[in-house]
């Protein structure tokens, strides 16, 4: 149905549960989640505000433990990862954006944007981060700091330091959501330019219909399970 015959599988979700206890007992964040993405695929996740949306991107970045079921990205099942081989993990495949930026204030854009390849060991980190911001329209901010920065700025930003990388699993958490529509539409098609540059795998939570039609799958959370999984035919 989503032509995934002949890529490989990205994400490989096996009945994955999520429990966090809570003042009033334990509460199902995810109840029996199973899901496959191939490789360069570019899925959207939609639902009510507490279906769970954040806390499947959280599970597919290794940030929270799941209760049950098991996470395999790339083809690494997270099972019996300790904290410090999920981390490495991240590093070297996944890039992750959230919809308030998690830049540093203390760092310039092209600081923030070297800080992943730094701690990778890449060598020319910031001749790698310069180009980086160059392809989001940003040679001209190289030396500002986040609060000299516009909104739609900072998040030009937090994509470069996503992609800078080369991941190949971008987690994107609302991207647009605190943005106005003309910076929202701007960071959206980088989005989406910077993805078919690379070829990563993108996975997008969002509450913006216009952005959820841009990927070519759709899934719909609620209470925590998928209860639609469609090929979108008229992405764009």
């Amino acid at each position: 149905m989503h032509s995934n015959k002949n890529r490989s599988k990205a994400i490989n979700l096996a009945n994955v549960r999520l429990s966090l206890g809570s003042s009033s007992g334990t509460v199902e964040i995810l109840r029996g989640i199973d899901l496959t993405i191939a490789e360069g695929e570019t899925v959207s996740v939609i639902g009510p505000s507490g279906s769970g949306k954040t806390s499947l991107l959280m599970v597919m970045a290794g940030l929270e433990p799941v209760t049950d079921g098991e996470v395999i990205i790339n083809g690494q099942s997270f099972l019996g990862f300790n904290e410090d081989a999920l981390a490495e993990f991240r590093r070297d495949h996944i890039g992750i954006v959230f919809q308030s930026f998690h830049l540093v204030p203390t760092m310039t854009a092209v600081e923030n944007v070297a800080l992943p390849m730094e701690f990778a060991g890449y060598g020319s980190a910031f001749e790698k981060a310069e180009a980086e911001l160059h392809r989001v329209g940003l040679g001209q901010r190289l030396t500002h700091y986040p609060t000299q920065l516009s909104g739609g700025e900072q998040q030009r930003v937090a994509l470069a330091r996503a992609f800078v990388c080369e991941p190949t699993l971008l987690l994107a958490d609302e991207p647009t959501g605190s943005l106005d529509s003309d910076n929202g539409d701007m960071v959206m098609k980088l989005l989406f330019d910077l993805q078919r540059r690379s070829g990563t795998t993108l996975i997008i939570v969002t509450h913006a219909p216009d952005l959820a039609a841009k990927c070519s799958r759709i899934l719909q959370l609620a209470d925590g399970q998928i209860v639609q999984d469609k090929p979108n035919t008229k992405s764009f």
